[in-house]
This record gives C-alpha cells, structure tokens and sequence, in this order.
C-alpha cells in the first residue's frame, strides 16, 4: 500500500513537471518573436532564406524605410472572380515592418461583391469599413456566427484562425476598408479554394464526403472556380 502511495505521488510529481514545462513552452510561443532591437530594415536584397527577412545595418536606416504610399490606390484594376482586390503591405513596400509583429491591407470589394469565407492562420485581424456599407461576420470553434453590417468610421476584429467573410451589402457603391493583422505575414487560405482548387486535388471521393455532393458537383465547382 505504501509502494503504491509513493507511485502515485511519483507519476503526479512527473505530471506537474511536464505540465509546467508545456505551460512553459507555450508561453513562449507567438505569431512573430519579439524584436531584439528598435527595428529591423529589411535588407530585401539578402539572398539568405530565413523566418523572416535579414536586417540591414540600424546606421543606414532612413526616414523612408518608415513610410508608404502603397495603399493610396487599389491593387489593380481586374476584381478576383469573387470581385475583391486586396493589397498587402509587405517589407519591399516597407522594410521599417520587419520583425514588428504587424502589417496591414487595403481592400475594395465591388458592389455585391464579396471576401468569400477564408481565415488567416497566422494572425488575427481588425478591419475599418472607409467607404460603402458591408456585412462582416465570423464563426468560431463551436459553429457560432457572428455578424454585424459596417458603415464608414465602424470596425470589427476577426479572431485569429477563424473563418470570416466580408460582402458588400449596396448595388451600386463599392466598398474600401483597411486592415490590420497582428503579424507580418498573416497568411490567407479561402475554404472553397483550398477545397476545391488544391494542388494536386483533393480526391474526389473526400469532396463528395465532406460536403455531401456528387462528383458531377465537384467538377462543376472546380469549373466555377477556374479550375
């Protein structure tokens, strides 16, 4: 009875032991790592591949590796086939974002357009509706909804790695809204693109399955979807 009392308080001294180094580990761990220093220009010329991108020396920093004008104007002309553009600050654009855990977008979305149903799984997001009238909204982990129409001047913030949309809500004036992300490289996977148009495919069979469709479906979406 006794050696039995020692086991048990054995087994849940190691328990606590791996609990608190767990706690300990992902304590520590976050989108983007802190910066060791006051910036980190990016040196977009390195040819080194790393998390990241390699600084240039602090004493040649300028005033304009601070500043942009990128999101003055839309990406481009041609709408996605889900009529968005979506232009993102990255280090060419701005080397001063390197290492600050941050970047931000600029979106236009035509009128009945829409952001279809994606996530960013690296970084959560806070949107500003500027111009027109649109339907955010998110789902969470228990398949909760949750959506609110913006106006200029109104924000939202979509939780890290949950799936959201945006649509324009008006027939005739196209939306522009600016975002931020908690992290220099937040990532983008739309469901149905990832779905449908992955490389190599999803079999078939898996499609079928999960949404409960024919492989007529499934060739059809992937039609619609350019693939």
């Amino acid at each position: 009875m006794f050696s039995c009392f020692i086991s048990m308080e054995t087994n849940w001294s190691l328990f606590l032991q791996i609990f608190f180094c767990l706690a300990l580990l992902l304590g520590q761990a976050t989108p983007d790592p802190d910066p060791l220093q006051d910036y980190c220009i990016a040196d977009n010329q390195s040819p080194l591949f790393i998390n990241g991108v390699p600084c240039i020396d602090p004493n040649k920093a300028k005033p304009t590796h601070f500043t942009t004008s990128v999101l003055s104007k839309p990406a481009s002309t041609n709408t996605s086939q889900f009529g968005f553009t979506v232009r993102v600050i990255n280090t060419v654009d701005l080397p001063g974002l390197n290492t600050l855990g941050m970047t931000m977008s600029r979106i236009d979305i035509v009128p009945k357009g829409s952001v279809p149903p994606h996530s960013h799984p690296r970084a959560s997001e806070v949107t500003i509706c500027l111009k027109g009238q649109l339907l955010v909204g998110f789902v969470d982990t228990s398949n909760r909804l949750y959506q609110q129409t913006l106006r200029p001047g109104d924000s939202f913030v979509f939780p890290k790695g949950l799936l959201h949309f945006l649509y324009n809500l008006d027939t005739r004036v196209p939306v522009l809204l600016v975002s931020g992300f908690s992290s220099q490289k937040p990532g983008t996977q739309i469901a149905s693109i990832a779905a449908f148009k992955s490389i190599p495919d999803i079999p078939e069979e898996v499609l079928e399955n999960a949404f409960k469709i024919t492989n007529q479906d499934v060739s059809r979406i992937r039609r619609n979807l350019g693939g």
